[in-house]
């Protein structure tokens, strides 16, 4: 049954958000790249575009992509590999339902005039399906190396998201440490609704209550049951105290799929080995808990990823469909 905390209504946004965010319900995506690869090696991205076409028409409800701008070596994980703008691009021309999402986009290391420019434009192409996840980053090489001192980084995050958001206003007046905009110039294209769904990535160096007020929703880890149940609530109510519509709220999730349906669970990393039963346990009592969307992660699954999908979309995805 569905949590009291989810009974109000979401904001109405782009397609990709109201598909993907529901209350009360939840929803189930994908991590790119669409592959098992080991710590420190790259994916392949063979047949990538071939099978985020394969996860729209088996009915996940979005894919998202990841925001690397440097493999570094100690982290274990370049992603998808390609730039997530770019990416969002083909996938636009593509694909025609799945939400577009990037999990998510370091915003103190890029402009946001560059951000906000990119993400309109992929929301335009795509008809209205790009979600963004926003951080502030967790990589403190990446820093260095563009020059960007990475104590300051919250600041940054909080400038961007409010410089980004004044771009997407019709020849705006606005000025913070990212920039001035006098009036008289306009970014085009604007986003489909008017604004990109951003959700706040963890903290980001902000407090809770910023990032309740501010984001769009909140992109989370997993935890334990009794843990996540009072960090999702926490949330809310301070979505609550801003004094508007509730907010989703969604996690990662790294998972093994065994051939074995009734396959007890294994640790492992942000996830666990299991069968589709236990599988389905977990999902029905996160959506219990007021998680509205969950972002498979299958880098670590040992079954072929294709014959996965089916059997998640044959076995799961029906139980979290309207």
């Amino acid at each position: 049954m569905p949590s009291a905390l989810d009974i109000s209504s979401f904001p109405q946004m782009n397609r990709g958000y109201n598909a993907t965010f529901k209350p009360g319900r939840m929803t189930i995506g994908l991590i790119a790249p669409l592959e098992a690869y080991y710590f420190d090696e790259l994916p392949t991205m063979e047949r990538h575009i071939e099978r985020i076409k394969l996860a729209e028409a088996l009915g996940f409800s979005a894919v998202w992509l990841r925001d690397i701008p440097f493999n570094v070596s100690s982290f274990g994980d370049a992603g998808q590999m390609f730039d997530p703008f770019v990416y969002l691009g083909a996938l636009a021309m593509c694909t025609d339902r799945i939400a577009l999402g990037i999990a998510s986009v370091v915003l103190p290391l890029r402009h946001p005039a560059h951000v906000a420019k990119a993400a309109a434009s992929a929301d335009v192409l795509s008809g209205g399906r790009v979600l963004l996840g926003v951080a502030s980053g967790d990589r403190p090489e990446e820093y260095p190396a563009l020059n960007m001192d990475y104590p300051e980084r919250g600041a940054r995050f909080r400038d961007s998201i409010e410089y980004m958001r004044a771009t997407f206003g019709h020849e705006p007046q606005f000025e913070n440490a990212q920039g001035k905009l006098n009036g008289h110039l306009d970014m085009v294209p604007k986003p489909i609704c008017g604004r990109i769904p951003m959700l706040i990535t963890g903290g980001s160096q902000q407090t809770p209550e910023w990032g309740a007020e501010h984001g769009d929703g909140w992109m989370t880890y997993p935890r334990n049951a009794d843990v996540q149940a009072r960090k999702i609530a926490e949330y809310r109510q301070r979505v609550t105290d801003t004094g508007g519509l509730d907010k989703p709220v969604m996690q990662s999730l790294y998972v093994d799929v065994m051939e074995n349906p009734n396959a007890p669970p294994r640790p492992i990393a942000l996830g666990f080995q299991a069968g589709t039963t236990f599988l389905l346990e977990y999902l029905r009592e996160m959506q219990s808990l007021g998680v509205n969307h969950v972002a498979l992660n299958l880098r670590n699954n040992n079954r072929d990823i294709d014959e996965t999908l089916k059997r998640i979309a044959d076995e799961l995805l029906p139980e979290f469909s309207e």
